[in-house]
């Protein structure tokens, strides 16, 4: 039959689901896993011819032939065997072995005398062997059809006609061998008569049928056996010979010596393949008289056949996330030897988490014994061994990689548990701060992190705005530059994701600390630089050395050692009259004024911070050494830039003011009373403690490391010399920290409590009635303040 000739629906004879043929992998397997002669047609159950049968090749004269097949399919394993019938048809003729048969006959041979031909051959079996022979026309011979012990017909010349050597010494005849095929095949051979003298006869073989056992695999020129026949005659009617009948010399595996009649292995000998060996043997005499007899050579299987194994099924990768006994692969394991050599056990070696279990005849299935994880193995060799019950026993071994494929089950991990990063202000942007690393153990792309900062607010604005972070290796830049004054140190979380799918993250926590550096100069909030104003001081004549004359008040945004300021007075009118607190800013007198001193005395005090490059600011101080204004000449010359001031008229309208603001001052308190929420507002015109105007936008704690000690309380009453005349109060501040809105200046509730008693009444009944009399009586705090306003 073709290639793809049906041979029968196998689906439909087994009651298989045709839609799940193909899911199931369905496939015709040999059981010697050979040739495959045979498929299926997956699409629709048909049985088809896979490569040409040729049923002599296969199976030779044997009357039956058949195929045992076996179709396999997957999920689940499931095994079905078949046979298959190989049918003889009519594809040989009938052939003989020689291309002529030569015969010596004496003349004197009688009438009815029969010479045997050699029989013809046909590798068709049944009614499309030889079923019969003709012989050519002639007027000596006659053909004469005879059966053997097994069947097969031969064929003998008998002699109706005396021979006449003298008449005609040779004859040719054509002999015809056919078949009983349709259409019907044959083959011929010509028969060349010698007429000789008689040969009257035969040699007599001493047994009909030889019978041998031998082991497979005997090493060539063993010897098998000998066979033996004797003839009557004498001379060469008694020379007998012998030789295999009808014996291809393709498929020859045995000779036979034609003088001794021994019979040798010249050939392989595989009980696989033959199992036993049946010939015929002839023994002729010298002029052609023949007789026959039958060898059987029985083969001996010896264990000669380790088992193999094939992997007729595999998943591989395996992934990492499949459960304990997940089938992974199916083992068929085959033995060609026979009995107790033909019987295998299957194992496989320890200490990896599979096992193979027995399933359908040579069967096994593969599967997981507990749970994979590709980050602690990721690659598997494992060797599976296949041992028969033969004696030695063979076995064989079969080495199989698999593979674990990553599933994403690691999220990445930061190396440390949180990170630090310093920086100086007034870096640059860009600038690295610092550099993160997260590992996934995972594969590839599941393994693959990629950084980001997680959204959040620093001082109310986006972290983006501050930092950024490289998605691929996790340094950390500045966006911009950081001001240490605005803030000291702040935190933000960055996230590693992998790009697993799902992907897996985690969070590291980043704590950004800003260092200071020395980047502002001090400012003096006391006296103020603005302007074209200035700050006088009247001091007594009769001042004693030590004496506190004034202060100067200065801070320092920066902090620590940047923060840290000293006074010195750099320029003075008398300079060993005054000297000032190198740390305090206090100006004292060094000695007890005397007549001869400058009534008008210039101060120009530095201020300097304890930075690395220290800063510096100066401010000028007026000293008036008097007790009374009166006695000053020309007020207007203290100014160095108002040349034409209105003094007077400033005097006359503060008098008036005075006056005014007193009673101002009288109803606001007793407002306060009614309305404790509240608070008054401490206003003389102008007079107000240290005007917001006098300080930095930025200044920093002072406990201990600031420029405003708390340790030092002052109440002074100062004068300036401004256009605006504004009256300056300077109350003592306690508080160990800067206000946090980065102004130095004091609230309304401030200068309501410090008018207050502790039992919530005003102390202006105290205070400020006393320190108004001072005002007016005082012969040192008067004209102070006469000459403020």
């Amino acid at each position: 039959m073709k290639r793809g000739s049906v041979i029968g629906n196998i689906a439909k004879d087994f009651g298989l689901d045709l839609g799940r043929l193909s899911a199931r992998k369905a496939r015709i397997s040999a059981e010697d896993n050979n040739v495959q002669y045979c498929s299926v047609n997956l699409n629709t159950g048909d049985l088809v011819v896979h490569e040409r049968i040729d049923r002599e090749g296969l199976c030779g004269r044997k009357a039956s032939c058949v195929l045992k097949q076996e179709l396999v399919l997957e999920n689940p394993l499931e095994l079905h065997r078949f046979s298959i019938r190989v049918q003889d048809i009519n594809d040989n003729s009938p052939q003989f072995k020689e291309e002529s048969l030569k015969f010596e006959i004496r003349e004197s041979a009688v009438k009815g005398a029969r010479f045997p031909l050699d029989e013809a051959h046909d590798g068709d079996i049944g009614e499309n062997g030889v079923q019969g022979y003709t012989l050519q026309q002639n007027d000596n011979f006659s053909l004469n059809i005879k059966t053997k012990g097994n069947g097969r017909k031969y064929g003998e010349l008998v002699l109706n006609k005396e021979l006449d050597r003298e008449d005609k010494n040779e004859i040719m005849l054509l002999f015809t061998a056919f078949d009983g095929g349709s259409p019907q095949r044959s083959g011929t051979v010509v028969i060349h008569v010698t007429v000789l003298d008689a040969n009257d006869n035969e040699p007599v073989f001493s047994q009909n049928v030889y019978k041998s056992r031998l082991p497979e695999n005997s090493p060539l020129d063993t010897v098998v056996l000998t066979v033996s026949a004797t003839d009557a005659d004498e001379g060469v009617n008694g020379d007998v010979t012998y030789a295999f009948d009808h014996v291809l010399d393709e498929n020859q595996i045995f000779t036979l010596n034609p003088r001794t009649g021994e019979v040798k292995v010249v050939g392989p000998i595989d009980f696989e393949k033959e199992s036993s060996y049946e010939m015929q043997i002839s023994a002729k005499d010298g002029l052609g008289l023949a007789s026959y007899a039958t060898l059987i050579v029985e083969i001996v299987d010896v264990n000669d056949n380790a088992p193999v194994i094939y992997m007729t099924s595999l998943t591989n990768p395996i992934p990492e996330s499949v459960s304990p006994g997940t089938e992974v692969g199916i083992i068929n394991v085959q033995d060609r030897d026979s009995e107790n050599n033909k019987q295998v056990h299957c194992s496989i070696q320890q200490g990896v988490p599979f096992k193979l279990v027995p399933s359908i005849k040579n069967y096994y299935s593969l599967v997981t014994t507990e749970q994979l994880d590709r980050e602690l193995v990721s690659d598997y060799n494992i060797t599976i061994t296949a041992t028969d019950e033969g004696s030695p026993p063979l076995s064989s071994s079969k080495t199989v990689q698999l593979s674990v494929a990553d599933i994403n089950d690691n999220p990445p991990v930061f190396e440390e548990q949180s990170y630090s990063a310093y920086v100086t202000e007034n870096n640059k942007p860009g600038s690295t701060l610092c550099s993160v690393t997260a590992r996934d153990p995972d594969w590839r792309q599941n393994g693959t992190v990629i950084y980001s900062l997680l959204p959040g607010e620093v001082n109310g604005a986006p972290v983006s705005s501050y930092l950024s972070v490289n998605g691929d290796t996790g340094v950390i830049h500045a966006v911009r530059s950081f001001d240490y004054e605005q803030f000291k140190s702040f935190k933000v979380h960055v996230m590693a994701r992998d790009n697993g799918s799902p992907p897996l993250s985690s969070n590291v926590t980043i704590s950004v600390f800003v260092s200071d550096v020395n980047d502002n100069s001090p400012q003096i909030l006391y006296p103020t630089p603005e302007g074209n104003s200035f700050m006088t001081e009247l001091v007594p004549k009769a001042a004693h050395g030590g004496s506190l004359v004034s202060k100067v008040i200065a801070v320092d945004a920066d902090s620590g050692q940047n923060a840290w300021l000293s006074y010195q007075i750099v320029k003075s009118t008398d300079p060993g009259l005054f000297t000032i607190g190198l740390h305090s800013g206090e100006i004292r007198t060094q000695r007890d004024i005397s007549e001869s001193d400058n009534m008008k005395q210039n101060l120009i005090v530095s201020v300097k911070d304890n930075g690395q490059s220290p800063l510096s600011a100066t401010c000028a101080m007026y000293l008036l050494i008097s007790d009374n204004l009166a006695e000053v000449p020309e007020l207007k010359d203290i100014s160095y830039d108002e040349k034409n001031s209105k003094l007077t008229s400033y005097l006359i309208i503060a008098l008036v003011s005075v006056s005014t603001i007193f009673l101002t001052f009288i109803i606001i308190v007793m407002g306060v009373r009614f309305c404790r929420r509240r608070k008054p507002r401490l206003l003389f015109d102008g007079a107000v403690a240290i005007p917001s105007a006098y300080l930095p936008p930025n200044y920093t704690d002072v406990d201990g490391t600031g420029t405003l000690r708390s340790t030092y309380n002052y109440d002074a009453y100062l004068t300036t010399g401004s256009r605006t005349s504004d009256f300056k109060f300077i109350s003592s501040y306690n508080d160990t920290t800067l206000p946090a809105d980065q102004t130095l200046k004091k609230s309304p509730t401030d200068f309501a409590d410090a008018f207050e008693d502790s039992d919530g009444s005003p102390e202006v009944g105290a205070n400020f009635p006393s320190l108004f009399y001072k005002l007016l009586t005082h012969k040192y705090y008067w004209p102070n303040a006469l000459y403020s306003f």
